[in-house]
């Protein structure tokens, strides 16, 4: 197990250049216009939030809404209208909690699994197109260090700043 180093440490500059990486592409996917692209070539009419939203249950369904608020660092409030927006249009739907009779969760119907589909395959697409030159020794050593990459933020969101995270995966 590492530790991570004190905020107060500077950053090599190799960690510079990810975090502004990172930041341009975050900041390139999340423009509105973009995701008008996506949605277009999806054929699915969701904006931001509901798409976020449906993903999220996609990866895990089904959710209690507080827990899916949690996961997408929301208020309870803001998921509780998207869900009813998304029960209306026929993406989502609410089930009885097999654990807790008296709650319920939230899982996606088959027009949501559908729209999920449609959304990661038009993703995928743009993506292809993107890195079409890229061969696929370099894909394949990106995919896998930006697994390791999301595994360590994983790790540190859990634990916290200053305490130990997970070790570094194996070399690429």
């Amino acid at each position: 197990m590492s530790t991570l180093p004190p905020a107060e440490a500077p950053a090599s500059p190799e960690v510079i250049e990810i975090e502004r990486a990172l930041t341009h592409i975050t900041y390139l996917s999340t423009r509105a216009r973009q995701h008008d692209r996506l949605m277009t070539l999806a054929g699915v009419p969701l904006d931001r939030a509901a798409v976020a939203l449906l993903r999220q249950v996609a990866e895990s369904e089904p959710l209690r809404p507080g827990e899916l608020a949690n996961r997408l660092d929301v208020e309870a409030s803001h998921v509780t209208r998207q869900v009813q927006q998304l029960e209306r249009a026929g993406y989502l739907v609410r089930v009885q909690d097999p654990d807790d009779r008296r709650a319920q969760r939230i899982r996606l119907t088959p027009l949501g699994e559908d729209a999920v589909h449609r959304i990661r395959q038009a993703g995928a697409q743009g993506m292809q197109m993107a890195l079409g030159q890229w061969s696929p020794e370099e894909l394949r050593r990106l995919a896998v260090l930006f697994h390791r990459m999301v595994d360590v933020f994983l790790a540190a969101a859990d634990e916290g700043p200053g305490l130990e995270t997970a070790a570094p995966g194996p070399p690429v």
